[in-house]
């Protein structure tokens, strides 16, 4: 796998490696992190091994997948971000779609990394890839995810049922991208 990264001004963004399996496991073992997930925290670290080992493999099977955070002034793994080709799920009746989503150890949430980074999943998903339609997906009572989502630009289009649980979807397209991103920067 090539050497990837995209820096922010307080983040670097990476592919994920092995090597960060101890802080991704302190992220996903945390049922806080859980709460709008499924409530369903890893109970071991070979499970966060698994997570990474997919990771890597969407990567060389879809040319994309979530990123590492490294916080620039800690150097520390804070989590992940980035973008996603969802063709194994299935929601709001829709497969084959791509996502940006983002996962913070709960010590850095608050800063607006989720936002920062997704601005550049977002700049990098229509520009460097040239895709049309990006989707975000939040379970609506995750108020945090879904002002994230609004503030990068993408617009509410419904609500559906995750395994019971209401989620919004929401979508930006590329034709509608520059004329949002300008607006809001």
């Amino acid at each position: 796998m090539n050497s990837f990264q995209i820096e922010t001004e307080n983040l670097i963004l990476r592919h994920l490696k092995p090597s960060d399996l101890e802080r991704m496991y302190e992220l996903d073992s945390n049922p806080i992190v859980h709460k709008y997930l499924g409530n369903k925290p890893n109970t071991s670290k070979l499970q966060s091994e698994k997570d990474i080992a997919f990771n890597i493999q969407q990567h060389i099977d879809r040319g994309i997948a979530r990123w590492a955070a490294i916080e620039k002034s800690s150097g520390e793994f804070i989590g992940w971000s980035g973008l996603r080709l969802n063709n194994d799920l299935t929601f709001n009746n829709k497969t084959n779609f791509y996502d940006v989503g983002y996962r913070f150890i709960p010590r850095y949430w608050g800063r607006g990394y989720a936002a920062e980074s997704s601005i550049v999943a977002l700049d990098y998903f229509f520009n460097t890839m040239n895709k049309d339609l990006l989707v975000g997906v939040a379970e609506v009572k995750n108020i945090a995810s879904n002002r994230v989502l609004e503030k990068i630009g993408l617009d509410f289009i419904n609500e559906f049922n995750i395994n019971a649980v209401k989620a919004n979807w929401y979508e930006l397209k590329k034709e509608n991208y520059a004329k949002k991103m300008s607006r809001m920067w």
